[in-house]
């Protein structure tokens, strides 16, 4: 028994194997990209973290320097003797407070 395969079902068979072979390569395609992009999820989790914790430490800074900035402040006015004593003295210990602050804050994260 004799089969006659044209072009045309010729072209349709290399066309179906094409695509069974396009399929193939999908699945493993997906299948390593499956694990990579958990990775990168784990990555970005910690770099989500690690933008906090940099934020925090920004944060706390800036009010270290404000204090201290009001700390200076204040004992320039001492000088120029527009402030009392005691309210100088208040400030420089926030000030001190704000630094200590950040340092346990700092060994805490380490």
């Amino acid at each position: 028994m004799n089969t006659t395969i044209t072009l045309g079902d010729a072209g349709l068979i290399l066309i179906g194997i094409g695509l069974l072979i396009l399929i193939f390569y999908c699945i493993t395609l997906v299948r390593n990209l499956i694990p990579t992009v958990k990775t990168m999820n784990k990555i970005l989790e910690d770099v989500n973290v690690i933008s906090k914790i940099a934020v925090d430490s920004t944060n706390e800074a800036q009010k270290m320097l404000g204090d201290l900035t009001n700390s200076i402040g204040s004992i320039s006015n001492i000088i120029k003797g527009n402030q009392s004593v005691i309210n100088a003295l208040t400030s420089i210990i926030n000030a001190l407070a704000s630094l200590k602050n950040l340092i346990k804050k700092t060994k805490d994260r380490d």
